[in-house]
């Protein structure tokens, strides 16, 4: 499930969600179906993208078990009215199946920001719903052809 959650970002392995809903608001996304070698190797400090004009930050990374962003969305020149952080971590489980955990936490930095975020939230609750069965789907699919018989797997790479 690890090199999904490395690789995601706009311009990289997208967010495996509703894609349409992301491009009415420009995000030019296009969800990968496979794990791209180039995309695994995220450091702190590191940019990741939600839309071609906006990215968060590698807050922190413990691969292959956690992913953290940070960051905030400014409008037009007033800085982000809150602060943002997005988690992702990845829990083994005994029987050598794993889970995925998502998390967003945002502190309010002006009075008005739940005004703004709130909204917001709806939306990405949904979102973060499609994309946690997005991730699972291809995980899923990428230890199917793992488990193959070594012809189906050739081919289905």
């Amino acid at each position: 499930m690890w090199p999904w959650v490395a690789q995601i970002g706009q311009g990289r392995g997208w967010f495996y969600s509703y894609a349409a809903l992301e491009n009415l608001v420009g995000c030019d996304i296009r969800s990968a179906d496979r794990v791209v070698p180039e995309w695994q190797d995220l450091r702190v400090g590191d940019p990741v993208s939600l839309h071609p004009d906006m990215a968060l930050r590698v807050a922190a990374i413990e691969a292959p078990r956690s992913l953290v962003l940070h960051g905030g969305v400014p409008i037009d020149a007033i800085p982000p009215p809150y602060d943002f952080t997005w988690a992702f971590v990845v829990r083994e489980r005994p029987d050598g199946s794993s889970r995925l955990l998502v998390r967003e936490r945002w502190t309010y930095t002006r009075w008005w920001a739940p005004i703004l975020v709130e909204p917001v939230e709806i939306v990405s609750s949904v979102m973060h719903q499609k994309m946690l069965r997005g991730i699972r789907d291809r995980a899923e699919r990428a230890a199917a052809y793992d488990l193959a018989p070594d012809g189906w797997a050739a081919t289905a790479a």
